[in-house]
């Protein structure tokens, strides 16, 4: 059914494909992840990427911590004691179980960003993965640009564009009224020992992402497939143009930071 149901959506073999996913919404899968990972590795084929975020937010500043926050005495021993990523062994936070599934396959790529690492499976998944870097994390240096070039597709499987990690990309290539940038810290490994850096980045806000979305199925329909998989609504949109049409947009619509 989970093939069936890609192949009608539009997914095609040999694709690049980006997913973001909520397992819940499709109903119960027999198998859960495991069958829906399957499913997709049947539809894209051995020529096929499958991508996933493998986002570990919880790596960064405990200053900024709200959900819950920590008292002020704790920030400095958190930085100064919490383990660096490990493409390896930190977990993912927030992202869902098909992409913990896509995780840990043998043979899984991950890229090495400690907050916002992506992993891919499939012939791409090195060039997909290959030199994230610290600053400007889901910029001209991340794997959401590597996508951009191999003309990707994103399957939004039971979640909205505001989890939509691709317009992130539009935010770094695009110019409006109030952006800003702030300087976020993490743990790595740096020549065989653990550090907390600190790293410049653009101030990234979602908060009009579900209006972005919308605007570009209002003017770009064809660039956008909709249908259903399992009991989940899905969307499958490319990549490309539709961080095209969010750099045209975003000068146009936003007025400042809108935390």
């Amino acid at each position: 059914m989970l093939v069936g149901d890609f192949v009608e959506l539009g997914v095609r073999p040999g694709t690049v494909l980006l997913v973001h996913s909520s397992l819940s919404s499709l109903g119960w899968v027999c198998g859960g992840p495991v069958a829906v990972v399957r499913a997709l590795d049947e539809v894209l084929g051995p020529e096929g990427t499958l991508v996933v975020p493998t986002h570990s937010g919880g790596l960064s500043d405990p200053t900024g911590w709200v959900a819950p926050p920590v008292p002020q005495p704790w920030w400095e021993p958190i930085r100064d004691t919490m383990p660096a990523f490990d493409p390896h062994l930190t977990p993912t936070r927030m992202m869902g179980a098909i992409a913990d599934c896509v995780l840990r396959r043998p043979g899984t790529l991950r890229s090495a960003h400690p907050q916002v690492s992506f992993a891919a499976h499939g012939p791409q998944a090195e060039d997909v993965t290959a030199g994230h870097v610290l600053d400007h994390r889901l910029g001209e240096g991340s794997p959401l640009a590597r996508l951009y070039d191999h003309d990707a597709t994103v399957l939004l499987l039971g979640v909205g564009h505001d989890r939509n990690t691709s317009l992130h990309l539009a935010e770094y290539r695009s110019d409006w009224p109030g952006k800003s940038t702030e300087t976020v810290g993490a743990p790595v490994v740096v020549d065989g020992e653990r550090r907390w850096v600190t790293f410049e980045d653009v101030d990234l806000d979602e908060s009009d992402f579900p209006a972005i979305g919308a605007g570009f199925v209002a003017a770009h329909g064809d660039q956008v497939r909709a249908g259903e998989v399992g009991h989940a609504v899905a969307l499958l949109v490319r990549q490309r143009a539709l961080v095209d049409f969010a750099v045209e947009w975003m000068p146009g619509h936003r007025r400042g930071a809108a935390r």
